[in-house]
């Protein structure tokens, strides 16, 4: 039995008295866990060992070149309904941009544009997809065929890569290069033969399938950790409090008093609640430091915590003298680079400015450069980027920067489901918030919302005040709504 499973029989057992919390780390599950919490009347800190909140979805001023930078372009479905929730409850909605279509472009500049239709759900994307040059005839076939096998529901997850599986399935070489590798590597930020089949095939049902809304893309329009420093405002509004700084060291259980202390370099905290809201390898580093159980539990989260791998991401960033691109976005073909994001666009503060261009690339996946130096980065990357937009030869790079994540998102290998474990745990009042923990999601910033929102849900059930937080999916349209 994993920790959440003995966790959940265990919780009526716990006392329902908790009416302050504290919640560490605030990265996206924190602030979610927070803001929901707070909002339903408890007594909440959040403690941040930064100086910021956001965690891997974060911006802060790049020394090199003095500009604020996120330190990946992070992007939103309109299938992420707690992430949009999220941004409404926070007041920021509208500082995302929504796009409907898709750009694939091809060494040389020619466009293939992915854009729904009027035609009923699934069939939204088919003109656009048929039409598109960037594939021949057999491709598109061999990729149809594919898609059929989500029709009906999303694959359990057997152990089989998705690799195996297009190979299974037909699928050809160019289907593969310009389309499946392209999607799921993005939205998954992992190679194909280490991605589950189960989560490939629920980016592909959930995006591009279920209803033309649920595959709109949003971006937001300034950086990062401004959009989440109003979850900081959210939280001290209803009562809460944001510590940055404030690293946890040990946390002690009193039985007599069933509180928790926390020990931080700034002091003792005592609390009714905990939740743990960080990444797994900070899991994994805290864990030496909770109290021991009887029934060995610890043990058992750590077991499970071995089986969770990083996937690095590396973002370009390049400032030109001149206008590069008509383009806001877009998915580049056959090299290296992946996507190509235009700041001076996308960020109404940068768009007055008509002399240069900000462009942000996106390697996801990206193990062949963690080990490259940021010049080689930067000519691979430059020698790629003229391959679409020849302007770039003409124009003079005024400044440069290279951001690789090396722990940007855990792995969703075949069989991975099997260890990530649910909010509740064996710890009185102690419960789990992460992207890795047991979502359903992969890891992605709704997987981190979601897990904020059950990790509430937990706890509140253990106060004997149980709430719902999670918000339901993106109703299916058409006539996917028959194999619901």
């Amino acid at each position: 039995m994993t920790i959440a499973g003995q966790a959940e029989s265990k919780e009526a057992m716990h006392s329902p008295t908790i009416r302050d919390v504290a919640v560490i780390g605030g990265g996206l599950a924190g602030l979610s866990t927070a803001c929901a919490l707070a909002q339903s009347g408890y007594s909440v800190r959040l403690l941040e060992r930064r100086p910021y909140v956001g965690g891997r979805a974060s911006s802060y001023e790049h020394p090199g070149t003095s500009e604020v930078i996120d330190n990946c372009q992070h992007i939103l479905l309109g299938c992420c309904t707690n992430l949009i929730g999220f941004y409404r409850k926070l007041g920021v909605a509208d500082q995302v941009r929504w796009f409907d279509s898709m750009t694939f472009l091809e060494p040389g500049g020619k466009r293939s544009v992915l854009h729904p239709s009027s035609l009923p759900a699934p069939l939204h994307n088919s003109p656009s997809f048929f039409a598109a040059s960037a594939l021949s005839l057999a491709d598109k076939v061999a990729i149809a065929r594919g898609m059929l096998a989500f029709l009906r529901r999303v694959p359990e997850d057997d152990g089989e890569n998705f690799a195996h599986w297009l190979a299974r399935h037909g699928q050809t070489q160019r289907a593969i290069a310009r389309f499946w590798n392209p999607v799921l590597v993005s939205a998954l930020n992992e190679d194909l033969d280490r991605v589950s089949v189960h989560y490939a095939g629920m980016v592909f049902r959930t995006s591009f399938m279920q209803s033309p809304q649920a595959g709109g893309m949003g971006i937001p329009t300034i950086p990062l950790s401004e959009l989440y420093g109003h979850a900081v405002e959210f939280i001290a509004s209803h009562g809460g409090e944001v510590k940055l700084r404030a690293n946890v060291e040990s946390l002690f259980h009193d039985a007599a008093s069933r509180r928790w202390q926390l020990d931080t370099e700034a002091g003792s905290i005592e609390t009714d609640a905990v939740v743990l809201a960080l990444s797994f390898e900070a899991m994994q580093k805290l864990l030496p430091a909770l109290p021991s159980t009887k029934d060995g539990s610890e043990k058992v989260l750590l077991h499970e915590l071995e089986h969770f791998e990083h996937s690095p991401i590396t973002g370009i960033h390049f400032w030109f003298d001149r206008r590069i691109t008509d383009l806001e976005h877009a998915v580049l073909l056959d090299t290296t680079i992946q996507w190509m994001y235009n700041k001076s666009l996308l960020q109404p503060e940068r768009r007055a400015d008509d002399s240069g261009s900000y462009l942000e690339l996106v390697v996801s996946a990206s193990k062949s450069l963690v080990g490259k130096s940021r010049q080689e980065i930067i000519d691979l990357a430059l020698q790629e980027l003229a391959l679409f937009f020849p302007e770039v030869r003409k124009a003079a790079l005024i400044k440069a920067a290279v951001v690789k994540e090396v722990r940007a998102t855990f792995s969703v290998t075949p069989g991975l489901d099997a260890y990530r474990p649910g909010p509740a745990t064996a710890w009185p009042h102690l419960f789990l918030a992460g992207d890795w923990t047991a979502t359903g999601w992969p890891s992605t910033m709704e997987g981190a919302v979601r897990s904020g929102h059950l990790a509430a849900e937990a706890l509140t059930r253990a106060a004997g005040k149980p709430k719902q937080f999670l918000l339901p999916d993106l109703p299916a349209t058409g006539f996917m709504r028959l194999f619901q």
